[in-house]
């Protein structure tokens, strides 16, 4: 069974520092991957890579097969990569029903038709979708005034509106209480693995890491250093040295 995403040796170098360096690793169907390292150890510049937002210096990205290097982030979105950031990417004056719905539009391309007046347009597709993410009870809310646990959900029901075959998350539970980190994970993790999205995601939180992650990459100063099920990566010599700490 061919991947949803395959990465063989990327690389991207700046003014002489390897940020990424020979990167190579996949996922599939339904699979949470946790990429993990310090700070400044790559994870933004491969998500961005990914993403397209940046040209890779060489490698190989496929999605489904297909060869996506070269293309723009808008065209790498409409063959199904949904992202959320570290920072919510939501519209603070709209509701929060609209904002699902500008995603639907953008999805169904008629953006252009939107014109500032939402109506009825999507609103049932909107409200499954806030549904799935626990926050239909506050669809006529703006988003400026919801506690920003709530907004995750609503960006996560953003992304999903692209019915994504890949889902890059960073950092998803960035600025949240513990209780509502593992709330959001356990959540993205089982609408994925319903719905056979492909997973990749960078996360601080090892306890997110270590009771989410299928699997787990570590990244250090550009390189794959260690990879493989939870276990093995916590047990990881340089893991422990690099990361997480030696009594970790």
């Amino acid at each position: 069974m061919t991947a949803v995403l395959q990465v063989e040796g990327l690389r991207k170098t700046f003014g002489g520092v390897q940020a990424v360096a020979d990167v190579s690793f996949a996922v599939d169907a339904g699979e949470l991957l946790a990429l993990i390292g310090p700070n400044g150890a790559g994870k933004s510049t491969c998500f961005n890579l990914l993403n397209g937002q940046l040209a890779p210096d060489g490698g190989i990205v496929r999605l489904g097969g297909r060869d996506i290097v070269g293309l723009r982030p808008r065209q790498i979105w409409r063959l199904g990569v949904g992202r959320t950031f570290q920072i919510t990417a939501t519209f603070a004056s709209l509701s929060v029903r609209e904002n699902v719905q500008m995603a639907l539009y953008s999805h169904a391309g008629r953006l252009r038709s939107l014109l500032g007046r939402f109506g009825t347009a999507f609103t049932t597709e909107a409200d499954a979708l806030l549904g799935q993410v626990g926050m239909l009870d506050q669809a006529g809310r703006p988003c400026g005034v919801l506690a920003y646990g709530d907004l995750k959900r609503v960006e996560l029901a953003m992304a999903l509106a692209n019915q994504p075959r890949l889902l890059l998350m960073d950092e998803p539970t960035a600025g949240m209480a513990p209780r509502e980190r593992v709330a959001l994970m356990e959540l993205a993790a089982g609408l994925a693995r319903a719905q056979k999205i492909a997973v990749l995601f960078t996360e601080h939180d090892m306890d997110v890491v270590f009771s989410q992650a299928d699997r787990i990459i570590v990244l250090d100063r550009g390189q794959l250093i260690a990879g493989g099920m939870p276990q093995e990566v916590r047990a990881n010599p340089d893991v422990r040295a690099v990361y997480l700490g030696g009594t970790h």
